[in-house]
């Protein structure tokens, strides 16, 4: 009886232990289940998912694949794991977390470790953290060693391995990793040190990297080459400890040097102009702004042609083209592919940096440079009223209150000439003729919308300017046949995954017609043959225009000298000035000097490209050459003497010293009372012949005539035909 009751009480006592054996596991499960939804929780609140988009460098560079330039707040070239060695994942798993594939973002291990050392330290002194958790820590929490910053780390990683794969988490380690130097990821490391991609590391390259992360400034090859050494070698020996590499495999990587080949980074200050323009035009035309750019890792393709813009820079640092009263003269360039519109120089000013103010998008009155776009193109367009040879008033009139710069008139002039020689009066007086409105109307079509309302337009003198970038692009007009298109520094946008979010699609939008295009390129051309323009020396096809603008507190000085002209490639402009003008800074010289300069680059352009710029514009299709302008001679040393022959028997000769120019035509006249008589015209010959000369005493005189204006020159002397 007692032994069954005894039996009874040791079974009901195995039952409540097991019972209570169960309910402590149910409990520690339940406790785990509760801990691990608690680190999933709080890891879902601690992860930020923007935070896991790692900032990008953004690279700017030419259709040839040449990088001029780079925008990032971490220097970081994303690369997927895929085009990561096995041999570098390795090599971090081996030195950072060998149990990596293992846990589940902690390792239980390390940290009842580090927590057993740090309580006999009686301070936070070793790390358990494994490539999850340093993960963690660098993208969502700070860099101190506190018990709290672990736990929140700890939970982040647990967060993170149930939603991302092993590769994953790996591959945002690797390009997330700091490496000194301002790089950061394996990518930009790998180029940096080794002048490679990371696809191409040795064993030996890779463990050296991996060996940076412990302590990227401390261990920096570059720095402290011996502990980088040492590093590296200890990194080789854990992977052999992980069997990633064999020991001989070990033996024959620690024997190598570090192998640097370090990637110096040219100082690029020339293209600094023209990457502050892409970035303009990136932040108006694409919405994305700097910031977008240092962080988006975009891939920026760009019309920059580096030959031109070096000769351009190089040019702009000779003192002889920027002449002012003291020193800080400035400067703007830019230069356009005519049948493109594509930018492929700029110069924002001299020594110019980024950041600094880019010149080329500054406004400015932009003085007789304004002429051939704001009258003399649209006025041409009236081909019932106007053409090249239309006879203009030049004379001061009370009317327009306005003076040539020269101080002469010619009473009459042609379009051309006035053109050539940059007549004021003559020009103002036909914006008077076509209108104001009528005027900016074409102006608003080449993208240079003003408010202003006087005649001051026709001479540049506006209230707010125009930049040198919009009339470049305004005599584009006159290279391409009287078309325009936006002038685009940016061809492409790839965007960090590698898609081209924008491709350039010029489309032309015509202003002029070709014939009017044509007639001011003959007209612009003989301005820099013959007129305004003649400066400098440029052998092959240039047309274009000065200006100059008067400065308001120096009589007598400059403000602004400009050079807008074109080639049958390219379209430029060019302006020179103080940034300031107050009585003590004005310019020593005028419109000259820009033209000079311009051409100066034309010709090195071309020296450099082995002379592939245009000896001679093309004239387009269906339309007619335009004739150059005549100059009538004054006739001089005219003789007159009695020949015989002919049916007259008896003939009067005239002879005389004109024109090389065979266009001429030359009037004779024969005195008389009242009106003289016209009695002959002759065209390219300087001798005429008159029938039934038998009359002594007759006086005769000649005169030039320009069939082209129909107007005649001065008369010549009076010679009378005697025996």
């Amino acid at each position: 009886m007692r032994k069954n009751i005894r039996k009874d009480k040791r079974r009901l006592t195995i039952r409540r232990r097991l019972k209570a054996f169960l309910f402590i596991i149910v409990f520690m499960i339940g406790i785990g289940l509760l801990g691990y939804g608690a680190a999933l929780f709080g890891g879902k609140l601690i992860v930020d998912q923007a935070g896991m988009v790692l900032d990008e460098t953004t690279t700017i560079e030419t259709q040839n694949g040449e990088v001029i330039g780079s925008l990032y707040n971490e220097n970081r070239i994303y690369v997927p794991i895929d085009q990561i060695p096995e041999h570098l994942q390795q090599a971090y798993v081996a030195i950072e977390d060998r149990r990596f594939y293992d846990h589940s973002g902690i390792d239980i291990k390390s940290i009842i470790r580090a927590i057993y050392r740090d309580i006999i330290a009686m301070s936070k002194v070793e790390g358990a953290s494994t490539i999850t958790q340093q993960l963690s820590k660098n993208l969502f929490l700070y860099n101190d060693k506190t018990w709290s910053r672990k736990i929140k780390e700890a939970m982040a990683a647990i967060y993170l391995e149930k939603e991302l794969t092993k590769d994953q988490i790996l591959e945002l380690y690797m390009n997330e990793i700091y490496f000194g130097h301002g790089l950061y990821g394996v990518e930009v490391a790998s180029n940096y040190f080794f002048s490679k991609s990371v696809s191409d590391l040795t064993i030996a390259e890779s463990a050296m990297l991996a060996g940076l992360a412990k302590a990227p400034n401390g261990y920096s090859p570059i720095n402290h080459p011996d502990k980088a050494l040492n590093r590296r070698n200890v990194v080789l020996q854990a992977m052999e400890n992980a069997e990633f590499i064999s020991a001989e495999t070990r033996l024959a990587e620690q024997e190598k040097t570090l192998g640097l080949e370090i990637q110096e980074k040219e100082a690029k200050s020339w293209t600094d102009s023209y990457i502050d323009l892409v970035m303009k035009e990136a932040a108006s035309d694409h919405q994305l702004s700097v910031d977008a750019l240092k962080r988006g890792g975009y891939r920026i393709i760009v019309n920059m042609d580096s030959t031109i813009q070096k000769v351009a820079y190089d040019q702009f640092l000779n003192d002889e083209f920027f002449p002012g009263n003291t020193d800080g003269v400035e400067g703007a360039f830019v230069m356009m592919e005519g049948e493109t519109g594509n930018i492929v120089s700029v110069i924002g000013g001299r020594n110019y940096q980024l950041g600094d103010l880019n010149r080329t998008v500054v406004k400015r009155q932009p003085g007789s440079t304004f002429k051939p776009v704001a009258v003399y193109g649209p006025a041409l367009m009236q081909e019932e009223r106007y053409t090249p040879f239309t006879l203009l008033p030049d004379q001061q009139m009370d009317k327009y209150m306005v003076s040539n710069s020269d101080g002469t008139y010619s009473n009459a002039v042609t379009i051309y000439e006035a053109l050539i020689s940059s007549k004021n009066t003559s020009t103002v007086w036909l914006l008077d003729q076509i209108g104001v409105d009528y005027a900016k109307g074409y102006l608003e079509q080449l993208g240079m919308p003003i408010e202003d309302e006087g005649l001051a337009i026709a001479l540049g003198g506006l209230a707010e300017g125009v930049t040198p970038l919009q009339l470049a692009a305004s005599y584009r007009s006159f290279s391409e046949e009287g078309n325009i298109v936006e002038p685009l520094t940016i061809h492409r946008i790839f965007d960090r995954d590698n898609e081209i979010i924008f491709e350039d699609e010029a489309r032309a939008t015509s202003v002029f017609s070709p014939r009017v295009a044509w007639q001011m390129t003959e007209m612009l051309t003989e301005t820099v043959n013959t007129g305004t323009a003649s400066a400098g020396e440029y052998t092959k096809a240039l047309a274009g225009k000065t200006g100059t603008t008067q400065h308001p507190h120096v009589e007598g000085q400059a403000k602004d000298a400009w050079f807008v002209g074109y080639t049958p490639e390219y379209v430029t402009a060019a302006w020179i000035g103080y940034d300031k003008s107050d009585e003590n800074h004005y310019l020593t010289g005028g419109s000259s000097y820009p033209t000079r300069l311009t051409k100066a680059i034309l010709t090195e352009v071309d020296r450099q490209t082995g002379g592939a710029l245009a000896a001679e514009f093309t004239r387009p299709d269906g339309v007619s050459e335009l004739p150059k302008p005549i100059k009538l001679p004054q006739i001089t040393n005219l003789r007159a003497a009695y020949q015989f022959g002919g049916f007259s028997l008896v003939q009067g000769k005239l002879t005389w010293e004109g024109s090389d120019d065979e266009r001429v035509h030359y009037r004779i006249y024969l005195e008389k009372p009242g009106i003289d008589k016209r009695i002959g015209e002759v065209q390219g010959v300087t001798a005429y012949t008159i029938n039934h000369a038998l009359f002594r005493g007759s006086a005769y005189y000649v005169v030039a005539y320009d069939p082209l204006t129909k107007l005649e020159g001065g008369r010549s002397e009076v010679v009378e035909l005697n025996w």
